[in-house]
């Protein structure tokens, strides 16, 4: 992400221009523009035209300027965009003022936010400028007749590639070569910075053998982890082993994986935790969380009282945060936070027990 300018606005907003750089900044802004707030930038409309000399095709797209009071933040994961919209509140053409409109926000869009910035939105702001020179990493996880190729984003994991076959013995067995050629293809056609080969037992120093002599550059950028079990299992092992952390120190799955590992570990032994919003809104009033974790959608839900929580999300963040505890806020898109979900969307580590 990257802020073009930033400028003080009415009141306690503040207006800020963004340059998302990736998907993980489309993704991060999602989560940063609510209802409520303004947005603008150029974007396309159709317009219809009253030409009684051209017959009616249902108007021509316009370049135009809008301004949107924001109604409504769709994260369009796999069109690439963010879709922000609302009714037009200032326009390039005034026949549009009052209209609702859509903006299409992809990667490089330049797009104006004004609003009043809540704390967790800062940081994650920052968070998502900090990480434009994180490295990119795939995970691959292989064993006896599969092997799988998964994306490392600050969204969650993504499975690329899904490579399975018999793996019996005699003229049912795939050969090995077979499948370590097909992985490495799919590696070599990546465009990452680091690679992460994990599995069960020998098969991945096998596998790593193979591409260190057929395709010695893919090879460079290798690093091998073991694993009990390959694909998303395997996946989350070697994200709790601090794995790609030692890659991309800043990824937020890392941290995740291992505050949710934490948590239910905690539970698991009934010892200094809280979940669910009464629990933790507790908690904060005592000034007894040390970590606050809670879930983005729930997050959203709640500000747009779109919830069912009947406590104050913002004010239990305020409060951690002004009694010396750390919040982190949780992506739904990867099995932490949809473990955190099935607590309640929001769940604390604590400095003691509360009786």
């Amino acid at each position: 992400m990257r802020i073009a300018d930033r400028m003080q606005a009415e009141g306690d907003r503040e207006r800020l221009t963004v340059v998302p750089e990736s998907l993980d900044d489309l993704w991060h802004l999602s989560h940063i523009v609510e209802p409520g707030d303004r947005v603008a930038g150029d974007t396309t409309r159709r317009i219809q035209r009253n030409d009684d000399q051209l017959r009616d095709t249902g108007g021509e797209r316009e370049h135009i300027w809008v301004g949107l009071g924001v109604e409504t933040v769709e994260f369009a994961r796999f069109a690439n965009r963010l879709r922000v919209g609302g009714p037009i509140e200032a326009c390039s053409r005034e026949d549009q003022l009052e209209q609702y409109h859509t903006i299409n926000v992809e990667q490089h869009t330049e797009l104006e936010i004004e609003k009043r910035f809540k704390p967790d939105q800062r940081d994650r702001l920052e968070a998502a400028v900090e990480a434009t020179d994180n490295p990119d990493v795939a995970i691959a996880t292989v064993e006896e007749g599969q092997a799988y190729v998964h994306t490392v984003a600050q969204y969650g994991t993504e499975e690329r590639a899904s490579i399975r076959g018999p793996s019996g013995k005699g003229e049912y067995a795939r050969p090995r070569a077979e499948l370590f050629g097909e992985l490495t293809a799919v590696l070599a056609r990546m465009d990452v910075d680091a690679i992460v080969l994990a599995g069960p037992g020998f098969t991945k120093t096998d596998a790593l053998s193979y591409i260190e002599e057929e395709a010695p550059e893919v090879a460079e950028h290798v690093t091998t982890v073991d694993t009990s079990g390959v694909g998303d299992r395997g996946v989350h092992e070697v994200l709790k082993r601090g794995a790609v952390e030692e890659i991309q120190r800043e990824t937020r799955i890392a941290e995740e994986s291992e505050l949710i590992d934490d948590l239910m570990e905690r539970i698991a032994e009934g010892a200094k935790v809280a979940y669910g919003p009464e629990q933790v809104a507790r908690a904060a009033e005592y000034g007894a969380i040390e970590q606050l974790l809670v879930l983005d959608d729930r997050l959203r839900a709640e500000r747009a009282s779109e919830g069912d929580w009947d406590v104050d999300a913002d004010e239990i963040i305020e409060t951690t945060e002004q009694k010396g505890g750390e919040v982190t806020v949780f992506s739904g898109e990867f099995d932490p936070g949809r473990q955190l979900a099935n607590l309640g969307g929001i769940a604390a580590l604590l400095r003691y027990r509360l009786e």
